[in-house]
């Protein structure tokens, strides 16, 4: 049992390497050195910036190792992470998806400002500054809600002093917002299928959550 649980945690932790490591890949060669740094290149350019993104991205992962030492459990470290990286970057998102008034310059620096935030509390508990917890759980938690309210405002401060795409650009993107007719027309009939409806898999997932939470307190 201790071999299958190894192994299935081995995989795990692959897959989740695999699936980080063509993220970073495709965000950092195509969303930033293609579209703001370098343009208009052949797709061997492109190639090429792609693997070194890549053996750059796996060596800035192991350095982090180094990091992880100094936390007493892994999950203690993810959690960690997470606040401070994803609680901002799902504030963007889901605001964003809602909000039609988000701007770019919002979401830039809604995420800035999120992650110095969980960051910044982050460091004012570890030298029991302001903040202190008890347990490096309960940090990660707050971290992620401080985090979240920080993002938050700046995203809807900023987006109201910028300017906002336009509704044409945002059709498919934000809620409420649907395609134009010719697009619908083009669109697979696979997602118009009942069982695909993004309300319907929403309310499974939520039910999911309250149930599995019920079950576990």
């Amino acid at each position: 049992m201790l071999g299958l649980a190894v192994t299935g945690l081995l995989a795990a932790f692959m897959a989740g390497v695999a699936a980080n490591v063509t993220s970073f890949n495709t965000v950092v060669t195509y969303d930033l050195i293609q579209s703001y740094f370098v343009k208009d290149r052949d797709a061997d350019y492109y190639i090429r910036a792609g693997r070194l993104v890549t053996v750059a991205g796996v060596l800035i992962s192991v350095l982090t190792a180094f990091i992880a030492k100094g936390y007493s459990n892994i999950m203690n470290y993810i959690q960690t992470l997470f606040s401070i990286f994803n609680a901002p970057l799902f504030a963007t998102f889901i605001i964003a998806m809602f909000w039609r008034g988000a701007t770019a310059w919002g979401g830039f620096w809604s995420l800035v400002a999120g992650t110095a935030a969980a960051y910044g509390v982050n460091r004012l508990n570890a030298y029991h500054t302001i903040f202190h917890f008890g347990s490096a759980l309960s940090a990660s938690f707050w971290q992620a809600i401080i985090a979240f309210l920080a993002d938050a405002v700046v995203l809807v401060l900023v987006s109201l002093i910028t300017e906002p795409k336009r509704t044409e650009d945002l059709r498919g993107l934000v809620w409420g917002l649907t395609r134009e007719p010719e697009e619908e027309e083009h669109a697979d009939p696979r997602d118009k299928l009942w069982w695909r409806s993004p309300e319907l898999l929403g309310g499974v997932a939520i039910a999911l959550l309250v149930v599995l939470n019920i079950l576990l307190i």
